[in-house]
């Protein structure tokens, strides 16, 4: 963090630009409206990049990429209209555990005591601020510039602590009203376990693992986004546990290592890791989700009475419960406890993914199974994957990828259309890194605008957009019907439409041969956005979503 700036005359406007400088934030991402003008002409002034997008829900899905490897993301908006087209973004944010910062410009704070019925209200001047505080870790209204430092202060700090979106409303005439400048850095207050509990629940955990004969540990989601990925990779090593992770925690820890099993999901596993994380006699779950598509739709065959759960501040043991426990100290406190294993000696490593180049049949149509092989053998650590909900995620699963910040999934909320602008906040968090979106042509439709904007900001992207003729997880949720079609577009003509001035490239694959062309001209332009259509059948997907349909078919 860098040290904010002594302001000579501090406004609300420039405490909170300083707050953001100081948190490592270097873009803002937004539209501008009549009620953020005065906010978005300091922002011009300020050290920070303004990213204009082309409307306000890819602008909060713009900063949710963004803040998945930044640590937090802003995003701007103006009142009513702009707040409330950004509401799903920040619902995503709250679901997926995601440190957005959405700001909205308001009514002058003279309309409001006046009780004027000012345009972009929608019943009264409480209702945005109201409908925020039920998806956010904490929504502040700036109306006085005295109080509004410290207001600003606690929802920022409680955005980086609790790792969930805060929403801060400021009025017009608030933006440039004087205000105390910064103390000193922002106090980010940081979770404490209680010492008797942790004490007590490391002993009795640590005793479980050692007289296990076959103990396995299941990393979650949490351990991902609190950043305990390095320190998970200590235990493991030094206790010589095998572990597994599920889809939300795909690549927390290096899928290429001797211990890891595979990923968990229920009955939607391969046998042998299911089988191994089932008949496991003392099962360590850290930071897990238990949601229906990380379990392979509730299908986990798990004994609780065998399991160690650590999650949400509790740990599990059997029967027992100790609260006020943080993740973080669980897995640092019990390395030291764990006796070393030979699990190596005793289990040869099995590589769970098979790596080769893939070579394209030259007359063969595309399918599906071939543009995920294809697909994953362009993979790289120079690159960000980011599969789309839907079948693009299920089948990235098996994708061959190392790096923890080198995979990104809307796996939990599952919002399509997600993938293409958050691509946009990944290109500028990672500029060294480049994105590759795997989306739907559906999924497309929704967000395909801010094509333009990656291109604008000369982010190199590489957009597959699967054109199977509509909505292919509902098709096979449910049985087929005319509301799953769509449009019919020509993708690959989108960069051209968008007066791309050579930054962006459309291609068209229908065999195996031109998608396989297609990445490598990719390969070929590392600065220019590329776009694929790759056309494969209507009803081809990979065997996961398959078996999503079949059980929530079947309830």
């Amino acid at each position: 963090m860098q040290s904010p700036q002594t302001a000579v005359n501090s406004t609300v406007s420039s405490y909170l630009l300083g707050r953001f400088m100081e948190l490592g934030v270097r873009h803002l991402f937004g539209v501008p409206g009549d009620y953020i003008l005065d906010f978005l002409d300091d922002v011009i002034s300020s050290r920070l990049a303004w990213i204009g997008t082309c409307n306000e829900l890819n602008a909060g899905y713009a900063a949710d990429g963004y803040a998945r490897l930044n640590g937090m993301g802003v995003a701007v908006v103006t009142y009513g209209v702009g707040g409330f087209s950004a509401l799903n973004a920040v619902a995503g944010a709250y679901a997926e555990g995601v440190p957005l910062v959405l700001v909205s410009g308001a009514p002058h704070t003279k309309r409001r005591s006046a009780g004027e019925m000012m345009h972009h209200i929608v019943a009264d001047y409480d209702r945005q601020f109201d409908i925020f505080r039920k998806v956010t870790i904490d929504a502040v209204q700036l109306l006085d510039p005295e109080t509004a430092p410290d207001m600003i202060d606690r929802a920022l700090s409680s955005c980086i602590r609790y790792k969930l979106p805060v929403y801060l409303e400021l009025p017009a005439d608030l933006a440039h009203a004087s205000c105390s400048p910064p103390a000193g850095m922002l106090r980010i207050e940081k979770p404490v376990s209680d010492p008797e509990n942790l004490g007590l629940c490391l002993r009795d955990a640590a005793g479980l693992l050692n007289a296990a004969s076959n103990p396995v540990i299941l990393a979650g989601i949490e351990v991902l986004r609190f950043g305990l990925g390095d320190d998970l990779l200590a235990l493991v090593e030094q206790a010589e546990i095998p572990f597994a992770t599920m889809m939300g925690s795909k690549c927390v820890l290096p899928e290429l290592h001797p211990q890891f099993i595979g990923i968990y999901q229920g009955s939607w596993s391969r046998p042998e890791v299911q089988k191994q994380v089932e008949s496991s006699d003392c099962l360590l779950s850290l930071g897990l989700w238990m949601t229906d598509i990380n379990t392979g739709a509730f299908s986990m065959n798990l004994d609780v009475d065998r399991m160690i759960r650590v999650a949400d501040k509790t740990v599990k043991i059997g029967a027992r419960c100790y609260e006020n426990i943080v993740l973080k100290d669980i897995i640092r406190g019990i390395v030291s406890l764990l006796r070393t294993r030979s699990y190596l000696d005793t289990h040869p490593s099995v590589p769970f993914f098979s790596i080769g180049n893939y070579v394209p049949d030259a007359t063969a149509r595309l399918t599906a199974a071939s543009l995920y092989k294809a697909l994953d053998d362009f993979l790289d650590d120079r690159k960000i994957m980011m599969a789309e909900p839907g079948d693009s995620y299920l089948a990235a699963l098996d994708f061959n990828l190392q790096e923890p910040e080198n995979f990104i999934v809307q796996s939990h909320y599952s919002s399509i259309g997600f993938c293409t602008p958050a691509s946009l906040g990944v290109a500028l968090a990672r500029p060294e890194k480049r994105p590759v979106v795997l989306t739907g042509d559906g999924a497309f439709q929704m967000t395909m605008q801010e094509v333009s904007t990656l291109m604008r900001w000369h982010c190199p992207a590489v957009l597959v957009i699967v054109n199977n003729e509509g909505y292919l997880a509902e098709r096979m949720l449910h049985q087929d019907g005319i509301y799953n079609d769509i449009q019919m577009w020509r993708y690959a003509d989108i960069p051209a439409v968008f007066n791309s001035g050579g930054q962006g490239i459309g291609l068209r694959a229908e065999t195996e041969r031109e998608f396989h062309d297609a990445l490598a001209i990719a390969e070929q332009n590392p600065d220019k956005l590329i776009l694929i259509e790759a056309c494969i059948g209507k009803m081809d997907c990979s065997e996961r979503l398959r078996q999503l349909g079949t059980s929530l078919r079947q309830g």
